[in-house]
């Protein structure tokens, strides 16, 4: 199997502008070809997606969701290029889909772009420390200190996570998807959680489950 490194994922995401976990998984689905990557992105959409992303989305609504009598609170702000789809129930399901995803995952920042930079060199120390720790060989640290970046990330960013309703899918890749089917760039600009004694009363693992239950039923 073909290493997929950096240097690939710039010029495949050069090539088609598809974001860059996108351009990964496709070149690991695809084994490091990167033509068929291109092919692989733009079968899915993502490439005809990634043309959008730059036009201006300033229409949308503002979701609230109000979770356990009042306990969890949740706003998200989520943009699109028109009040025409703004309007839409499709739009409108979206925007209260992710308002309960927030609520259920608890994300930090929308994006990997949005965590201070202080924040990301301070776990990349911890982890580097723990490997050492661990005796890791030092020529596989870095690789083991990314990995375990990649996993943060992951946890707190609310497009990196995986969405509650599909967990195969991120929850930028399901925001790539409605780029791709409704024509128009769909963006989360932001969004505010609140929980009433957070951390204090039920574990995160329990919560996602049961507003996971709510949404399926």
């Amino acid at each position: 199997m073909t290493k997929v490194n950096a240097a690939m994922v710039k010029e495949l995401r050069d090539k088609t502008g598809a974001g860059m976990m996108d351009c990964k998984k496709a070149l690991i689905t695809k084994d490091g070809d990167i033509d068929a990557a291109v092919d692989y992105l733009r079968e899915k959409g993502l490439a005809a997606a990634a043309k959008k992303a730059g036009r201006i989305a300033a229409e949308g609504v503002v979701e609230s969701y109000i979770h356990m009598g009042g306990r969890i609170g949740v706003l998200v702000e989520i943009n699109c290029e028109t009040d025409f789809v703004a309007k839409t129930e499709e739009f409108k399901e979206l925007a209260k889909d992710l308002a309960m995803h927030i609520a259920a995952s608890k994300p930090e920042y929308v994006s990997r772009e949005d965590i201070p930079e202080e924040v990301l060199e301070r776990e990349k120390g911890i982890y580097r420390t723990i490997a050492e720790n661990e005796g890791k060989p030092a020529q596989i640290i870095e690789k083991i200190v990314e990995g375990r970046l990649d996993k943060f990330v992951q946890e707190i960013c609310l497009l990196d996570q995986p969405f509650i309703k599909d967990t195969d899918l991120t929850v930028g890749e399901l925001l790539t998807e409605k780029v791709a089917k409704i024509g128009e760039n769909i963006t989360v600009r932001r969004f505010a959680r609140f929980e009433r004694g957070e951390g204090l009363e039920k574990r995160k693992s329990d919560l996602a489950a049961e507003i996971a239950a709510e949404i399926g039923g």
